[in-house]
C-alpha cells in the first residue's frame, strides 16, 4: 500500500469526523497508517478551503472552529497542505474531463505529486493515469 496520496475534502472531513466513518476500506487504513507516522498526506489548499465553507455553512462541525482543527490537523507531522502551484495549475490543463474546476485542480495537485488521489468521487477514476483509494 501507497505510503504518500492526496486526500480530498470529502475524504478529510469524513477521516475527522471520526474511526471509519464513511471511509472505504483501503482509505481508513491509509489515514490509520498517516496517524502512526508511517504515511503522509497531502491535503490541496483547495479541498481545505472547501472544509472551511463547509463549517461556515454548519454542515461540519469542529471543536474550536475551522482553524484550530486546521492548525491542529497541519502541525501534527503527516497531514500536510498542498499549495496550488504553477505545476498544479499546468497539469490541470489536461483535465477538463472533469467538469468542476475544484476538482480538477484538486486531481491536478495529486497527478503534479505524483499520487494517488483518496476519493470515492467516481469522476476521478475517469482521469488518465491517475490512481484513486477508497
Amino acid at each position: 500500500m501507497t505510503s504518500v496520496a492526496v486526500a480530498d475534502a470529502h475524504a478529510v472531513i469524513w477521516y475527522a469526523m471520526g474511526p471509519g466513518r464513511r471511509l472505504g476500506r483501503r482509505a481508513r487504513l491509509l489515514f490509520a497508517r498517516a496517524e502512526r507516522g508511517d504515511a503522509t498526506i497531502y491535503i490541496p489548499t483547495l479541498a481545505l478551503i472547501e472544509i472551511a465553507e463547509a463549517v461556515r455553512r454548519g454542515t461540519v462541525r469542529f471543536d474550536g472552529g475551522f482553524g484550530r482543527w486546521a492548525r491542529a490537523l497541519l502541525t501534527s507531522g503527516p497531514f500536510v497542505a498542498a499549495d496550488l502551484t504553477a505545476d498544479v495549475m499546468y497539469e490541470a490543463e489536461s483535465l477538463y474531463t472533469i467538469p468542476e474546476r475544484g476538482d480538477r485542480l484538486i486531481a491536478a495537485t495529486a497527478r503534479a505529486l505524483g499520487c494517488p488521489l483518496v476519493t470515492r468521487d467516481p469522476v476521478f477514476g475517469k482521469v488518465p493515469s491517475l490512481a484513486t483509494i477508497w
